[in-house]
């Protein structure tokens, strides 16, 4: 019989570094030069997430038109604290603008002012829409949802914008029409992420045309009633909020509506984890970690995840039929 000893550098696979830690350290050493040595605080502040002091809003607000006065529509009740204004701010995954959470302080360098979004496809009336004449248009109003990220962190955040089947309305979906494709802008001049060339850009998100005319879809344009700043995906991001977070593609420039299903940037990076629906489920864990609960952003409690994220009393029925399609993802 082999008896197996261990050493004293051996570990348990459960003690493993998580992958995204892992990957976010491989980039931040090469970022650092081949050989560099960094030091524990900094590790320490980039694997932690301490950010950096600062404004984070939007450094040039001249050139943004403030937000109209948007009423909250209370049928969405959140059932839990506002997350304080900071830290949905601050504390954000956009890959376009690299592989951390601290990502605004180089997110605020790109423009969104002018801003278009072109909607085609299987459409009636195609077009391409400045982003302010569609918050005239359409109008604004304000819902708090709660924010659930496939990495297990939630955030609650009162968001300003209109349905997204509000706009279906102007373009006018043709009978034929099945699936939405969210196509996020490619602007090298500021996303420096868009130089890690092994990533699928551009970044594609998708859903089906039912999930795209669900009342809870939304467009954000503002986030604390203040114009949406570039690393919550502004100036217009898409918002599902009983998906995971990676669903909801952000700096939207085109919107494409079409009869084939869209394969999403994470989808293709890695298609074992990360699947077209991603409904949050707290009984299908991810590959890597349970989702049974979740840690609240800024105070750190740990709370039990909802199934749908707690909204299925609006989305439940999307899925009957799709008992054999992996909806948890």
């Amino acid at each position: 019989m082999r008896i197996h000893r261990k050493r004293g550098w051996e570990l348990p696979e459960s003690a493993a570094t998580p992958e995204p830690v892992a990957l976010k350290r491989r980039s931040l050493m090469l970022a650092a030069g081949a050989g560099a040595m960094i030091s524990l605080e900094a590790q320490a502040q980039w694997l932690f997430g301490r950010r950096e002091s600062g404004d984070p809003w939007q450094r040039n607000p001249a050139d943004i038109p403030d937000l109209p006065p948007a009423m909250r529509n209370t049928r969405y009740q959140p059932g839990r604290a506002i997350t304080g204004e900071r830290e949905p701010v601050t504390y954000n995954n956009f890959y376009e603008f690299g592989s951390n959470k601290d990502i605004w302080p180089t997110a605020l360098r790109m423009p969104t002012r002018p801003w278009t979004v072109k909607v085609d496809g299987m459409v009636e009336q195609p077009g391409e829409f400045d982003v302010d004449d569609l918050m005239k248009r359409i109008g604004l109003e304000e819902r708090v949802y709660r924010l659930r990220c496939v990495e297990a962190w939630a955030m609650t955040v009162p968001w300003t914008g209109f349905q997204l089947s509000k706009l279906l309305e102007i373009v006018k979906p043709l009978g034929s029409a099945k699936y939405v494709r969210f196509e996020t802008a490619q602007r090298p001049d500021s996303m420096v992420g868009l130089r890690q060339s092994w990533y699928p850009w551009p970044h594609i998100e998708g859903c089906t045309i039912e999930e795209a005319a669900n009342e809870l879809t939304f467009m954000v344009m503002g986030i604390y009633g203040k114009p949406l700043p570039p690393q919550n995906g502004g100036p217009l991001r898409v918002a599902f909020p009983w998906k995971y977070g990676f669903k909801s593609g952000k700096s939207l420039a085109r919107i494409t509506l079409t009869d084939q299903r869209p394969k999403s940037f994470w989808e293709t990076l890695q298609g074992s984890e990360y699947g077209f629906w991603a409904n949050v489920n707290p009984e299908v864990p991810h590959p890597r970690w349970s989702q049974a609960s979740e840690r609240l952003i800024g105070s750190g409690e740990r709370v039990p995840t909802q199934l749908f994220n707690g909204y299925g009393e609006f989305v439940a029925s999307l899925y009957t039929n799709l008992q054999n399609e992996r909806l948890w993802a």
